[in-house]
């Protein structure tokens, strides 16, 4: 056994490309989430392939305090692309710990000590972060946590958030789109309603996109499609094709007060090499207009199956299809019968977060997967 965390799956992969992934045995498999929407410009894109061996070539690693050019344009280009205001760049190697990093930052900025954060929400699994996520089976085993200093609020209801943030409340972090919580968009004028409340007790509004950044909802920053900024913003997952690297986004007024913080592989020059390189790949191949459009004819097409779907919702190539049946047993049949890969959000949301180059032949193959799993006879053979 090579660990006891992960569950191994009964596939063993062997490379990459594009969408595509092939097992060792040869069969090839339709990468619609199995990599937890990391590969937003596909499995093994030769740009940054050709960044990491270059970079590997010259320089595998040299802590923080020493500039380096894969670091130095890495920080540059997050701050340009960051949405306004917010240029100010730390990285990491996850998104988890980008999510602490947030929560720190945000108490040594402000007065407070209060954390609001939202049901069904899912930040990390350190002790911040995963005090900060809603769902108790993930914390149980580590408890206690910070519980007494987290105030949970039903996401979408603006009136409970309001009435939740005081003068006593450090942040409000909150996923533009719930991901692990099943694929919950905020409601119009949800986000609004949460810059407002948080700029007048002087509380610093933290959006979560670990798994909505990097282009996958049809944006770059699924908060540019909201149309509000946040005073910090985090980013992981695709950041860097699936290597390890997060990286938090501050406002000016947050990022001096700061405190101390670090962490030693903090902008890792290959790593940074491969973000930079995914970066110019998703900016130059225009990979959010493709998540809206190819995003927006897969959801159109599911919803228009005729088989037992209770809601189809998301945006751009972020989906969740909430069926009937259990999830789980929807992802087996779709894996061993369809050779196509994606993930549970719940019991009951098959949640597909497929590589940004998808293109719709791709859509109309997982519509047809799931609309044979999904056939009333299937559901009387299982």
């Amino acid at each position: 056994m090579s660990g006891f965390v992960f569950s191994e799956k009964p596939i063993s992969i062997a490379s990459g490309e594009g969408a595509t992934l092939t097992a060792e045995n040869g069969t090839e498999y339709l990468d619609f989430g199995a990599s937890y929407a990391c590969t937003p410009t596909g499995h093994c894109h030769p740009d940054v392939v050709d960044a990491i061996r270059e970079q590997a070539a010259e320089l595998l690693y040299v802590q923080g305090s020493y500039p380096v050019q894969s670091r130095t344009d890495l920080h540059e280009k997050l701050g340009a692309l960051a949405p306004g205001g917010i240029e100010n760049v730390w990285l990491c190697n996850s998104g988890t710990e980008a999510n602490e990093a947030a929560l720190k930052f945000a108490r040594s900025a402000t007065d407070g000590t209060k954390i609001v954060a939202a049901k069904r929400a899912f930040h990390g699994r350190t002790a911040g972060t995963l005090s900060a996520t809603w769902k108790p089976k993930y914390k149980k085993p580590f408890e206690p946590l910070l519980e007494d200093q987290i105030e949970f609020v039903t996401y979408g209801d603006a009136t409970e958030l309001e009435d939740a943030v005081d003068d006593e409340t450090a942040a409000v972090i909150l996923e533009p789109i719930q991901g692990e919580g099943g694929i919950h968009p905020a409601p119009a004028g949800y986000l609004e309603a949460a810059r407002e409340c948080t700029e007048a007790t002087d509380t610093a509004l933290i959006f979560d996109e670990i798994q909505t950044g990097i282009g996958r909802t049809g944006n770059l920053w699924a908060c540019d499609g909201y149309g509000v900024t946040p005073d910090i913003l985090t980013t992981a997952k695709g950041i860097a094709s699936g290597l390890p690297m997060g990286a938090t986004l501050c406002a000016d007024w947050v990022a001096e007060a700061a405190g101390p913080h670090g962490s030693t592989f903090s902008g890792n020059p290959l790593v940074s090499a491969a973000a930079n390189a995914t970066l110019d790949a998703v900016v130059d191949e225009d990979l959010p207009g493709n998540a809206a459009e190819v995003g927006g004819y897969l959801r159109d097409e599911l919803a228009a199956l005729d088989v037992p779907i209770r809601d189809v919702r998301g945006e751009g190539l972020m989906v969740g299809v909430e069926v009937k049946r259990g999830a789980n047993r929807v992802l087996r049949d779709l894996a061993l019968e369809h050779q196509v890969l994606a993930l549970p959000a719940g019991r009951s949301v098959v949640r597909l977060l497929p590589p940004l180059v998808l293109e719709e032949e791709h859509a109309d193959q997982v519509v047809t997967a799931l609309a044979d799993v999904l056939a009333p006879k299937a559901e009387s053979q299982s």
